[in-house]
């Protein structure tokens, strides 16, 4: 029996279901968690264990996309045990307890104790992050056209905590002790360990909202298969921990791979038995994962070299020699500030073109993603150009204009594609597909490491580097972006209706 269906009617609140809101809360505190150490992780790799020398940024930015990869890649697996196992429920309260003891372990400043804690992180995100995002799309019967917009304020929930995560956790950093942000990391963990805690009680104390929604399926013996889980975790972490200690962020780029190749085909399989419109609703899936790739490989340089552009290229003295610094993490928050600015905003245009019955399709939404940003690369090669300063720096405002020229095409794409999957994945495989979809943002996000890696070189970041790396980035996005609006059409055929 499957958990990825349910006849369930919920109680709206606000125009939605009830439980959206719980759910909300819930993502806003483990996203605070994610993004509370997003913007410290590679430069405190550089500081703790290169003593803050360059040389490590390499080192650095690939530990941190091979981090990111994983954290997404373990989604398939999270996927099916909710799907098959023990239920979405379980999953996400289990993923949450995994994921606090992991960030609480990272603050111990020993560099394989570090690498052993991110893995720990790394397996609980794969049982909750897929299964929230499942649950957010359970929540609707398969044609209500508020479901868009529902995963749109979802996405909301998610940035909000993005935005305040950097800004709290930065000035824990710098004021707590009183002595320079880079020498305080481990408040900044504790903290993110902290919202992890409050995400898992708020899931636990509201899943009543649930009405048995996403719970074990009828035919399993729970506690059994929960020991079988509790089991397969203990096995995973050492496994993940090898992968990011000893295989690397090169040969993990061809494991994804694999994966990803066998998840299609699982899918094409399971599509193929539910006949033909099944069938090319999976391809087109699986076509758009792959433009998903395209997009994060890019977009997820917010992490890694736009952390050393903003720490060493970056002139973030706003009112002058003596004035304000702007601390580096607080770019971190500036993506999910122009979220909170402009989802309304999106969602908003998505309602009234569906009103004119003149809304983008998918494909066109994620075209417009893949341009959005675009944009924000052209901001930074012309700073990179026309801006650099007598010191070698540029200003402050065209990283923050990148950020949201990316902001806008994420907005485009990444709640739009949460969407897609749960519309378009076979009934039985909803979880597996949005494994899926985390899969193929897995792979964008160790290839975005491995590019930052090269950006930055043996020696560090320079003007030149950034210039070469950065414009390389805006032509593929471009290209990537005429592509999909031109083959939009086809790929609108084979979803056969579905928008």
């Amino acid at each position: 029996m499957s958990t990825t269906t349910t006849t369930t009617s919920f109680t709206d609140l606000w125009g939605h279901p009830k439980p959206l809101w719980m759910l909300f809360m819930a993502e806003f505190w483990e996203r605070f968690a994610f993004y509370g150490i997003r913007w410290a992780l590679t430069l405190y790799i550089v500081a703790q264990f290169f003593a803050g020398d360059a040389s490590g940024e390499a080192y650095a930015s690939k530990t941190y996309g091979a981090y990111l990869a994983l954290v997404y890649a373990t989604a398939i697996f999270g996927g099916y045990v909710a799907d098959r196992i023990i239920g979405y429920q379980r999953s996400i309260l289990l993923g949450a307890v995994v994921m606090s003891a992991g960030l609480f372990m990272i603050m111990l400043p020993n560099q394989q104790l570090f690498l052993l804690g991110l893995a720990v992180i790394i397996v609980g995100n794969g049982l909750f992050k897929p299964n929230i995002s499942s649950l957010v799309g359970q929540l609707y019967a398969p044609q209500d056209e508020r479901r868009d917009r529902g995963f749109t304020i979802f996405y909301m929930g998610i940035n909000m905590g993005g935005f305040l995560a950097p800004l709290l956790t930065g000035w824990l950093a710098s004021e707590v002790f009183g002595t320079p942000q880079y020498q305080n990391y481990k408040v900044v963990f504790a903290a993110a360990g902290i919202g992890m805690l409050l995400s898992t009680f708020w899931f636990f104390l509201g899943r009543r909202q649930l009405m048995g929604l996403g719970k074990v399926p009828a035919d399993k013996p729970a506690t059994k298969m929960m020991a079988y889980v509790i089991a397969g975790i203990l096995v995973a972490i050492p496994v993940v921990y090898a992968l990011m200690a000893y295989v690397g962020a090169e040969a993990l780029a061809w494991l994804l791979g694999i994966m990803f190749i066998i998840v299609a085909l699982m899918l094409l399989m399971e599509g193929k038995t539910e006949g033909k419109v099944q069938m090319h609703r999976v391809l087109a899936l699986l076509i758009l994962f792959g433009f998903n790739v395209t997009f994060w490989m890019f977009f997820e340089q917010a992490g890694s070299s736009f952390n050393f552009l903003a720490q060493n290229l970056v002139n973030r003295d706003l009112f002058g020699e003596g004035g304000f610094v702007f601390p580096t993490g607080w770019f971190q928050s500036v993506n999910s500030l122009a979220i909170l600015a402009f989802a309304p905003v999106i969602s908003y245009i998505w309602y009234l073109t569906a009103k004119k019955g003149i809304e983008p399709s998918i494909p066109r939404k994620f075209g417009f993603g893949l341009l959005g940003n675009a944009a924000g690369f052209l901001v930074l090669m012309y700073a990179l150009t026309s801006l650099v300063d007598s010191n070698g720096m540029i200003p402050f405002w065209p990283l923050a204009a990148c950020y949201v020229f990316q902001t806008i095409g994420e907005l485009c794409l990444s709640p739009i594609g949460l969407s897609m999957v749960t519309k378009l994945a076979p009934v039985r495989y909803v979880g597996l597909a949005m494994g899926a979809w985390f899969l193929s943002i897995a792979t964008g996000n160790n290839l975005s490491g491995l590019l930052a890696g090269e950006i930055s070189g043996e020696t560090g970041m320079t003007v030149e580097s950034a210039l070469s790396g950065f414009s390389f980035s805006f032509y593929l996005l471009v290209g990537a972006g005429i592509l999909l609006l031109l083959i939009a059409p086809l790929i609108n055929k084979l979803m056969h209706g579905i928008k």
